[in-house]
């Protein structure tokens, strides 16, 4: 295979971005045809890229083209389990951005038959691809801190945009899914076992009626006896936030960062430096890591290095966030059913 043909599916944000690395950035892969179900969408979009490639406005016609090796899917959340499930029947390899399904039925349906049909679905939680968080997960694997016995995680998105439109819950399905599965990849081989979540809408609380929760922390116990903490905030005047610390028996990582650069500021005014405003800029690198190394598994026939087994994880982690916030209680995770089990 000289060049993996991929399809695109959605525009927006993600999809755009996603898009443009595939057209230019990634020499392995051909961004094949564009899916958007907007009419002139797709054809909009690339003609901007200056490319030829097919549109299509229904997904399902994309997945279905011969022609195509792999899709990659950057539609609306609740849509990513219906297009991961047509794209395996299909045999095409799947990048899904996160969340991989919004209810543990799809993401179980999505694990039986990404495994029985032996086709690569790859999440997209980027931070696995970020160097800090990467190789703070290869010091812990290699023991260097000891056994991990306190982590934290954290999400503070630099301003809180379209507050109306932001759907029920997305604070735990769609923000902090990540920091769960950063939690999982920096406590490698442990598995959670307890989930306690608060959460409030304290930057827009007139719309806490309209169901947006826009602050939240979430603790988590996992079997080795590790307490971990994530947190999430919709607006961090400050700039876009993402860290992570994990504490061992023999020291502590520290990951992520906010810096626009290395550059330091010393004046009258004091010491200063620039901060990241958008995500795409501070984890541009691994957001481009992420997709080249879903091409180079699918070419190589290779083992996704997050996959919908990692997916199901921070999954079940967010629902029973979920489930805690709504009783006020913690919830204890089945290890074997996948299923909640409330105290």
């Amino acid at each position: 295979m000289n060049k993996l043909n991929v399809g695109l599916i959605g525009v927006g944000r993600m999809g755009a971005f996603h898009g443009e690395t595939l057209a230019y950035r990634i020499p392995q892969a051909k961004l094949y045809a564009v899916a958007a179900p907007t009419p002139g969408a797709a054809e909009k979009f690339i003609n901007q890229l200056d490319m030829n490639a097919k549109a299509y406005t229904d997904p399902m016609e994309l997945i279905q083209d011969p022609e195509i090796d792999a899709v990659v899917i950057a539609s609306p959340a609740r849509t990513h389990a219906s297009h991961i499930l047509a794209a395996i029947k299909q045999d095409k390899a799947v990048f899904c951005e996160k969340p991989m399904a919004v209810n543990l039925k799809e993401a179980n349906e999505i694990v039986h038959e990404s495994e029985k049909s032996n086709i690569l679905v790859q999440v997209g939680f980027n931070r696995r691809f970020e160097k800090g968080f990467r190789s703070a997960h290869e010091e812990i694997v290699s023991g260097k801190i000891g056994m991990p016995q306190l982590l934290k995680s954290t999400t503070r998105d630099p301003k809180l945009n379209r507050a109306e439109s932001i759907p029920e819950w997305a604070i735990f399905l769609e923000t902090l899914i990540h920091d769960f599965d950063s939690l999982m990849y920096l406590n490698p081989g442990a598995k959670p076992v307890q989930v306690y979540a608060v959460a409030d809408a304290l930057i827009r609380p007139d719309l806490k009626c309209n169901g947006l929760l826009d602050t939240a922390v979430v603790t988590i116990k996992f079997d080795n006896g590790a307490i971990a903490t994530a947190e999430a905030n919709f607006q961090a005047v400050y700039g876009y936030d993402v860290r992570a610390e994990v504490f061992g028996s023999e020291g502590m990582l520290t990951a992520g960062g906010i810096r626009e650069s290395s550059m330091t500021r010393y004046n009258h005014n004091g010491v200063s430096f620039n901060t990241c405003r958008y995500d795409q800029d501070l984890l541009f690198d691994a957001y481009i890591a992420e997709l080249r190394s879903f091409v180079n598994c699918v070419i190589h026939n290779k083992p996704a290095l997050v996959n919908a087994e990692d997916a199901r994880w921070a999954l079940k982690i967010a629902l029973a966030s979920i489930e805690s916030v709504k009783r006020n209680s913690p919830i204890k995770l089945d290890q074997h059913s996948y299923d909640l089990i409330h105290y």
